[in-house]
């Protein structure tokens, strides 16, 4: 894993305190898309399978990770939080399992920068996918809030 991986892990580890406990690494960033993953062992339910608040609570955090790192590039100092969050479970997650969230459309992401740069605001809706070695566990959409921070407060 490369240094920046690690340094946006610990952040996340250290700023949302179950992420570490469910196991939860960036594994790739691309500038586009952030992959992350957890493993199954600590995200089990009754069935043997991934739970699916676990599943829900990775794919939220790659849309958080994505945005979070995207604005960090772009030295915008924010807050960001989840709005809405839906989440299709498709089939069982019986294996370590992954999260991976990519921009929209460069036309949708500019307004969304253009929104938050005038009114100090903006939302944006980003999509993820969950999958494991057995195919997709189910696919999230979640609209994201970032709010400018001024000088004296702390992201």
């Amino acid at each position: 894993m490369n240094q920046n991986l690690i340094e946006i892990t610990s952040y996340i580890h250290q700023n949302i305190p179950i992420t570490a406990h469910l196991g939860i690494q960036v594994k790739a960033y691309d500038h586009n898309s952030v992959t992350l993953s957890a493993p199954l062992a600590p995200n089990l339910n009754h069935r043997n399978t991934a739970f699916g608040g676990s599943l829900s609570a990775l794919a939220i955090l790659s849309g958080w990770a994505l945005l979070h790192l995207k604005l960090k590039e772009k030295g915008i100092r924010s807050r960001l939080v989840i709005q809405t969050s839906t989440f299709d479970f498709s089939d069982p997650i019986d294996s370590d399992f992954e999260a991976i969230c990519s921009l929209p459309s460069d036309e949708q992401f500019e307004k969304f920068l253009r929104t938050l740069q005038r009114r100090k605001r903006a939302r944006i809706s980003l999509t993820s996918t969950i999958n494991c070695a057995s195919g997709k566990g189910g696919s999230h959409e979640g609209t994201y809030v970032a709010v400018i921070l001024t000088e004296n407060e702390s992201v």
